[in-house]
């Protein structure tokens, strides 16, 4: 089941909803298998690190300038952003690589 915790960004609500403090986003697709085997974990980031950390989606399929200005070659793709400035990323279904990124959110 999906968490109400996981916001869904957009292009155009993109900078505003990660201007401040930690920020997760899963770069994803629809159609894109690994994407969606890492989504419970995504879930799971977002309701247990509620407070320290928002954690966002964003398909680049609907979204594709938002994904061409990070460079995104290839999905799933997290980063990790510190008011709004990237500070670690991830490239593919890498749940303990995906949970360490998060963590970073707590030092």
């Amino acid at each position: 089941m999906a968490s109400d915790m996981v916001i869904h960004l957009e292009d155009s609500n993109f900078d505003d909803e990660t201007k401040t403090g930690y920020t997760l986003v899963d770069f994803w697709a629809g159609w894109c298998g690994p994407c969606l085997a890492l989504a419970p974990l995504i879930d799971e980031i977002a309701d247990d690190m509620q407070g320290k950390l928002k954690v966002c989606k964003l398909d680049v399929d609907k979204n594709m300038q938002t994904a061409a200005r990070f460079g995104v070659r290839g999905i799933p793709y997290i980063i990790l952003l510190k008011e709004g400035k990237e500070i670690g990323s991830v490239t593919g279904n890498d749940p303990s690589r995906v949970r360490a990124l998060a963590e970073q959110a707590n030092g």
